[in-house]
Order: structure tokens, then sequence, then C-alpha cells
């Protein structure tokens, strides 16, 4: 009588089978990091241009103090609360041109030219010069809103520049890596003691205050999100956002700074 034997790999009845094994795990998708050699191949010659012009009309302050005895350039443009509400809507928008003196301007200045290139870079100069000038605007706004002291200076501006950049890095902070929690921790101390610093007498921490909250607007609704795209079996940076989103981001924070603007001016007219 033959004797049958399970066949191979079988078990005999009533022994217990193993758990099958788990496919292996795919591997982690592997996320590139953005490094310096990545940012966008373009000159950030915006930048450059505010420079200039925020230089050259500081040297025309200083020449009308030496030729005509006053400031004529601040006289026409420094931020004024009862100038404004009298129709001369320029200064919301003019002080951030002007500056108080030499340190005034020397740290302005270094401060645009260590953070507005790279910013640049990554934003493009339409976006750029959209984030500049609605931060220099909402500072005043707010500068007018709260204190009834002339004030000038392109920080308004530079804090909106400061909110930009925070708010960059953290709605990117997948692709910036450890980076991204370094920047951020840097960019929030420097805000912090900037406005501390402002506590100070003759300083207007309500538009530095006004400025970055611009700033952080701006860039949370219209700033880069970038993300990694092939082409032509090449990785590259890629701004997701589109052109539409930008231009509706900087029209309604423009058409709000716009209205409380007006409100200020119809309240100091006696209006409302």
């Amino acid at each position: 009588m033959s004797q049958q034997f399970p066949p191979p790999g079988s078990l005999p009845p009533g022994e217990p089978r193993p758990a099958a094994e788990p496919p292996p795990a795919p591997p982690p998708e592997s996320r590139p990091q953005v490094l310096p050699s990545d940012l966008p191949d373009r000159t950030p010659w915006l930048t450059y241009v505010i420079l200039g012009i925020t230089i050259a009309v500081y040297l025309a302050q200083a020449g009308t103090s030496s030729l005509l005895g006053y400031d004529l350039p601040a006289a026409l443009g420094m931020k004024i609360n009862d100038r404004i509400a009298s129709g001369e809507i320029w200064r919301l928008f003019t002080p951030m041109l002007l500056h108080g003196g030499l340190l005034h301007i020397g740290f302005n200045m270094y401060a645009l030219y260590l953070i507005g290139p790279e910013l640049e870079r990554y934003f493009g100069p339409l976006r750029f010069i959209l984030l500049y000038l609605l931060s220099g605007f909402a500072g005043n706004v707010i500068s007018m809103a709260f204190t009834q002291a002339n004030s000038l200076g392109a920080s308004t501006a530079i804090f909106g520049l400061f909110g930009a950049q925070g708010v960059f890095i953290y709605q990117n902070r997948d692709l910036f890596g450890k980076r991204a929690q370094v920047a951020l921790r840097r960019i929030i101390n420097l805000s912090i003691i900037n406005l501390i610093i402002g506590l100070q007498p003759g300083i207007d921490n309500w538009g530095h205050i006004g400025g970055l909250a611009g700033g952080v607007a701006f860039t949370w609704y219209a700033g880069p999100l970038l993300g990694w795209e092939e082409l032509y079996a090449r990785i590259r940076l890629r701004d997701r956002r589109g052109q539409i989103s930008i231009f509706l981001a900087a029209l309604g924070i423009g058409l709000l700074l716009v209205l409380i603007a007006a409100g200020l001016i119809l309240i100091r007219r006696g209006i409302l």
C-alpha cells in the first residue's frame, strides 16, 4: 500500500499555518530640499532700483537742508495726518522714500540689501514691488490710525519684507528642511527685537506693526508656493501660485487699506 505524503510546502491537517509575510513597504518618497543654487536665475534689479531711488531722495533732503535751511522733500512727503486728511493722499506712500538722518537710512537700506535680493528672486519683480508698496502703505495707514506724530522712513516696507520672508519660509517649510526652523526663529527674533527697539520715543512703532501685518497678509495669499517639476529629465522649482491669485490678493488688500484710510480721513474731517 502506497503512502501519501503532503505536497512540498504544505502542512498536515490540523497544523497551524504561519501568517503570511506582509509585502515590503515601498521606499519613502524622496523630497529634495531647496539649496541656494536652486534660486531662480534672475537679477534682483528692482531691489537695487529701490536702493538707488531712496538714496537719491536722501541726498536731495540733505541738499535742500543745506541750501534752503529746511528739508524740502520731507516737508512735501512725510506722513502728517492733517495734511493727509486735507487731501494730500500721496503722504501715505512717500514716507517710505524719506529718512531722518544718516543712521536712519543706513539701517533701513542695509536691511533691504540683506533680504531684498533673495526675496525678489523668489517673488519676481512684479510681486516684489507689490509687496514693498502694500507694506509701506499698510504701515502708514496704521500709523495714521494710532498716532498723531509725523513720521517718515522705509521701515514700514522693511518690516513687510520681514513678515513676507517668515510666511514664505513657513509655507514652503517642507522644501527647506531643517533650515526652515532656523530661519523662522531668526526672523521672529529679529522682528521682536526691532519692535522692542521701536518702543523708544521718536520711533513710529505703529508703522512697523502695520508694515509687518501688510507683508504677512500679502504673502499668505500671494506669495510663492514652490514645488518640484520634471522637465526634459531635469527637476526644477516651480511656483504653483497662479497670477490671478496674486492679482486678487493685491487688489483685496489694497482696497481694504484704501477703505480704512478713507474712514480715517472722514473721521478727521468730522464727517463720521
